[in-house]
């Protein structure tokens, strides 16, 4: 069964606004997507009917609490983490992975190797940056191939097995290039040499089932806002790391987790809103995703229909992975920076960067958006990719990031606009 897009793009009501009679394109959904209904009536109800503060003996603080209850088994659900209690909420991925970092750090001393990649957003970057400045670490780097845009996993090996390495963070999917990496191979790799994985899922779980369990990691983070739901943000870690880190917070609050890493006042409508986008796709998986039920025999219910929606979703959007490039290498003066080759498409999400020769990113962007199509450009904050390719003096690239509501003809709308910009 094919994606009934129609029907899909009925849940989302942003996707019916029209400006001066243009309909809105959205291709900027790697910094963030639009969100169905399911997300806004979660929300409003929660406001209206729940809203209150947590622990309490009274009616509203206790329907809260199982809104809270229920958004974090949701999330487990969507991760195939062992228990809820593994699911952390907070603002967004990076002021957890800067919170959770402190902590690791707690395990670390002077002359400890972390390592981090060329490929990741900063937000997988800055705040070991920071922990190494502060702790006297080192930081080895792994490379990506500037031909074939993938790690070399024997150069990641040879860093594991040859330097203190206690640490590594790394990305499941870059937000620059659309490379999908083998986090289950780095995991292993890691393991054998005693060493932590932290994985940036953030760009990877609006793309496809996300399993934690059969990556092996040792934590994951991942954003709402960026699978159709309110902004917010998730990590992941295993029930034994977490009851072993100390967490950074104010005395009074609870010393297990997750509340011992969910520092201060959540934003509790926003994990309603997450249990929302939960719902949607959810349904999804119930009403298009049938045939890929039988991909996940050990799952069942809710958990089921979660993965079977992502691939689903993966499905539909190689297609959109495909026209897009092969739109883009047909236009003149384009470099298209990732991945390519249709047989090999599987292998990257639709996050497509891409150069002109002799023309700036920005301009184009601006271009794209005086006809309503809104993309992205320049490092996107993936800056050591950026620096990697030699781009960040020439403004970086153009970033068209479709997905799963976005529709062919969009991607046909753009690739004719495109033909005017230069």
């Amino acid at each position: 069964m094919t994606l009934n897009i129609k029907s899909i793009r009925e849940q989302f009501p942003a996707l019916a606004l029209k400006d001066e009679g243009k309909a809105r394109i959205y291709l900027d959904n790697p910094g963030g997507t639009q969100v169905p209904r399911h997300v806004l009536e979660r929300m409003e109800h929660y406001l209206i009917h729940t809203n209150s503060n947590h622990g309490g003996p009274f009616r509203t603080s206790v329907e809260s609490d199982k809104v809270l209850e229920d958004a974090h088994q949701g999330m487990a659900d969507l991760l195939n983490a062992k228990s809820a209690d593994e699911i952390v909420f907070g603002a967004n991925m990076t002021s957890l992975t800067f919170a959770v970092s402190r902590s690791i750090g707690r395990l670390l001393k002077r002359g400890d190797a972390i390592l981090l990649t060329r490929m990741d957003h900063d937000g997988n970057v800055g705040p070991w940056l920071h922990l190494v400045e502060d702790l006297g670490l080192e930081v080895k780097w792994l490379n990506f191939n500037l031909e074939t845009y993938e790690y070399d996993l024997d150069e990641a090996q040879s860093i594991f097995k040859n330097n203190n390495v206690k640490l590594a963070a790394i990305n499941y999917a870059s937000n620059c290039l659309g490379t999908i990496n083998n986090v289950k191979a780095l995991t292993e790799m890691a393991h054998q040499s005693e060493t932590l994985v932290f994985v940036d899922a953030v760009q990877y779980v609006p793309h496809g089932p996300t399993d934690v369990q059969d990556i092996g990691c040792d934590f994951l983070a991942c954003s709402p806002y960026k699978f159709f739901g309110p902004h917010q943000g998730v990590l992941w870690g295993k029930a034994e790391m977490l009851e072993k880190l100390e967490a950074y917070k104010v005395r009074p609050a609870d010393n297990t987790s997750p509340g011992k890493f969910e520092t201060g006042t959540q934003l509790h409508e926003g994990q309603a809103g997450t249990l929302g986008v939960l719902e949607y796709l959810e349904w999804l998986g119930e009403t298009m995703g049938e045939e890929y039920h039988a991909n996940f025999p050990e799952f069942s219910g809710r958990r089921k229909k979660l993965h079977a929606a992502m691939l689903a979703i993966q499905s539909y959007e190689q297609t959109l992975s495909s026209k897009l490039i092969e739109g883009l290498q047909n236009l003149a003066g384009v470099d298209v920076k990732g991945i390519s080759e249709g047989k090999d498409l599987a292998r990257r999400v639709p996050t497509v960067s891409f150069t002109v020769e002799n023309q700036n990113p920005e301009e184009i962007a601006v271009k794209l958006a005086a006809e309503n199509i809104f993309v992205w450009h320049g490092h996107n904050y993936a800056l050591e990719a950026i620096r990697l390719m030699g781009l960040e003096e020439s403004g970086g690239v153009v970033r068209i990031g479709p997905v799963h509501y976005n529709t062919l003809e969009e991607i046909d709308r753009t690739l004719e606009v495109l033909k005017t910009c230069w």
